[in-house]
C-alpha cells in the first residue's frame, strides 16, 4: 500500500505520517471519510470515538454503513475495516457520547492532531478551547447538510466563515479570542432552508477529505502556495 504514497511524498515524509497519534471524534459522513482518507495514506495510529449504531438512515453518506451493518456499531465496523486495509493499523475506539464535561486536558494530551467531526456545538467549542489550552492542533468541521456543491468547500479559520449557522454559533460563543483562528472546513455555499436536514454524499465526503488532507499536508509540511 505505501509504495504510491512513498512515490508522492518521498519515504522520510512517510515515516512521519507512519509515527502521527490522531483522534477523531464522531464516525459519521464527515468523521467515516476523514477515518478512510488518513488510514489509506500511511496513518497507523489513531483513536475513533462514537457510541452510536449504523441505521439505514446513514445509506445515502456513511462509508461503512452497508446493509449488512446496519445496527452494527460504528466504531467496530470502522476497526475491522481498518484490519482489513492495513493491518498494521493500531486503532483504539471509544464507544461512548462524549459531552463538553468529557473533554479535559488529560483526555486529549497525547494525540498529535484532533478531527472534530461530531455534531454537538458544545463538544465543538470545548475541544476548540481545550486544544486551544494545550496548543493542540485542532481541525473542526463546520456544517455539511442542505448543500449540495462540494466544490465550494475550503479550509479557513474560523473568523473568516459565513452563511453557515453552526460556525456562527461557535464564533458568538468565542468573540474577541484568538481562539477564532481555529482551522475548520466550511463551505461557501448558502444553505438550502427546509424543516429537514438533508444530506447528499458528495459534501460530507469531501468535508472528511479535506480534514485528512489538512492534516497530511501539515505533517509533512506541504503548504498550498
Amino acid at each position: 500500500m505505501e509504495e504510491r504514497i512513498i512515490d508522492l511524498i518521498g519515504t522520510d515524509n512517510y515515516e512521519k505520517l507512519t509515527k502521527q497519534n490522531i483522534l477523531i471524534i464522531g464516525l459519521g459522513g464527515v468523521g467515516g471519510y476523514a477515518f478512510e482518507a488518513l488510514l489509506r495514506s500511511g496513518i497507523r495510529h489513531m483513536t475513533i470515538v462514537d457510541f452510536d449504531h449504523f441505521e439505514k438512515s446513514n445509506l445515502n453518506r456513511q462509508i461503512y454503513a452497508l446493509q449488512q451493518t446496519i445496527g452494527q456499531k460504528k466504531c467496530q465496523v470502522a476497526l475491522q475495516r481498518a484490519t482489513d486495509i492495513n493491518p498494521e493499523a493500531q486503532i483504539k475506539i471509544i464507544e461512548e457520547k462524549w459531552t463538553a464535561a468529557s473533554i479535559t486536558n488529560e483526555l486529549l494530551k497525547d494525540y498529535d492532531y484532533i478531527i472534530d467531526a461530531c455534531d454537538d456545538v458544545s463538544v465543538k467549542i470545548a475541544l476548540i478551547k481545550t486544544c486551544g489550552t494545550l496548543k493542540k492542533k485542532l481541525i473542526s468541521c463546520m456544517g455539511t447538510a442542505n448543500r449540495t456543491h462540494p466544490e465550494l468547500l475550503t479550509i479557513t479559520s474560523l473568523d473568516k466563515t459565513m452563511n453557515d449557522p453552526l460556525a456562527k454559533k461557535i464564533r458568538t460563543t468565542l468573540k474577541n479570542t484568538s481562539l477564532l483562528k481555529t482551522k475548520v472546513v466550511w463551505s461557501r455555499e448558502v444553505p438550502k432552508k427546509q424543516k429537514k436536514l438533508g444530506t447528499i454524499c458528495s459534501v460530507p465526503m469531501s468535508a472528511g477529505s479535506l480534514l485528512a488532507s489538512f492534516i497530511i499536508n501539515d505533517i509533512i509540511k506541504n503548504n498550498c502556495k
